[in-house]
């Protein structure tokens, strides 16, 4: 408990990692927190904005497969691109993996 306050006051000063944090405890009911996934992707927005590579990666992984939201193939993977461009590795993997199910073997 004395943790997740912590994490609420860098929260609070727009802090990007914390965001992302309390995103995923609110996604996974972790540390106490019941889960609550539309604030979860409220969160995860938040700290996208704020340029946090992990959230648009979450974000990538949810909206590809319509997990806790509507499905939205091409927002995760600007989700993904985003991140991969500024050298987000599993980004970068999700991107190939991507392209490789969809029958792009191509160099």
């Amino acid at each position: 408990a004395a943790a997740l306050a912590l994490v609420r006051k860098r929260v609070d000063a727009k802090d990007p990692l914390a965001i992302e944090f309390l995103a995923y405890a609110y996604y996974h009911g972790a540390y106490g927190l019941h889960q609550d996934i539309p604030r979860a992707f409220e969160l995860w927005t938040e700290a996208a904005r704020l340029g946090d590579l992990d959230a648009h990666f979450n974000l990538g992984c949810r909206y590809y497969d319509g997990e806790g939201v509507k499905q939205d193939v091409d927002r995760g993977i600007r989700h993904w691109q985003h991140a991969a461009i500024e050298g987000h590795p599993e980004s970068r993997y999700m991107l190939g993996y991507h392209e490789y199910s969809s029958g792009n073997h191509e160099l």
